[in-house]
């Protein structure tokens, strides 16, 4: 098939609806949950705040428009290999130097939500992936690999989607192990539902955060605070997920989609 006739059948079918676009992105906005860090650990990211030019009003009679504050990293967003000390040497792993063509990739989606619901502290093994593996098929290089845990619907409640107690926050992710793995697989990138790409208990594992610390380390990328992963089949579904060009930029908030046949 030339080129040509496959973008035109690909058309086609984005006009017909026989492949269908999912929003994967949360609503941003002063609601949306940030990440929060103890004191000791660093500083945190403020909340959304939303200030407004003019509302076709004496400020603006003809246009509304508003600007903005907000972290690299707040909601459903893009982390590049700069955003971690592992991958910060990286000519190309800023935001505005990430071959674009690395923004469009196809998607694998581990379903492991009935574990989640059953155990907040989750954590994705190479077992699981393999076993994953032996019912879909090897994942391929070049593609994004995703959690599925269902998370995503405690994003209404800031409380219950970071969900902290005294002993740290409580959230499903992957072992150091399961993201070793992954990295001979030849990924583009590990995204999940939770505020972070890690597991809320990754800050005790070795190395800690690893699905930023090998990641990152790789010049790979993440993608945190994904939604709709249910929508989505295990194969064969497309992901466009490219962060807003900022110079020297560590991340940024996306619109992710999947193309889903």
């Amino acid at each position: 098939m030339s080129t040509n006739k496959a973008l035109a059948d690909f058309a086609a079918a984005l006009v017909s609806g026989s492949i269908k676009v999912v929003d994967l992105s949360a609503p941003l906005g002063p609601e949306t949950p940030v990440l929060y860090l103890p004191p000791e650990i660093g500083k945190n990211t403020p909340s959304v705040k939303v200030h407004e030019i003019s509302h076709y009003d004496n400020n603006g009679p003809f246009w509304a428009w508003n600007w903005l504050e907000l972290g690299e990293h707040t909601g459903t967003h893009f982390d590049a290999p700069v955003h971690w000390i592992t991958g910060k040497d990286y000519k190309d792993g800023t935001t505005d130097r990430i071959p674009p063509k690395n923004f469009v990739a196809p998607v694998c989606v581990i379903d492991r939500s009935k574990e989640s619901a059953a155990n907040p502290d989750y954590l994705l093994t190479v077992d699981s992936i393999k076993q994953w593996e032996s019912e879909h098929g090897a994942i391929e290089a070049g593609s994004w690999v995703l959690l599925r845990t269902d998370w995503y619907k405690r994003n209404g409640s800031a409380q219950a989607f970071l969900n902290a107690d005294e002993k740290g926050p409580h959230s499903p992710g992957p072992t150091a192990e399961a993201i070793e793995y992954l990295l001979t697989k030849n990924i583009v990138g590990w995204g999940s539902e939770t505020v972070g790409t890690d597991a809320g208990s990754a800050g005790g594992m070795n190395p800690p955060f690893p699905a930023h610390n090998l990641m990152h380390k790789n010049n790979r990328y993440g993608l945190a605070s994904l939604c709709h992963l249910d929508q989505l089949p295990a194969k064969g579904a497309v992901l466009i997920a490219a962060p807003l060009k900022f110079v020297n930029g560590t991340g940024s908030p996306v619109r992710a989609l999947a193309l889903v046949p």
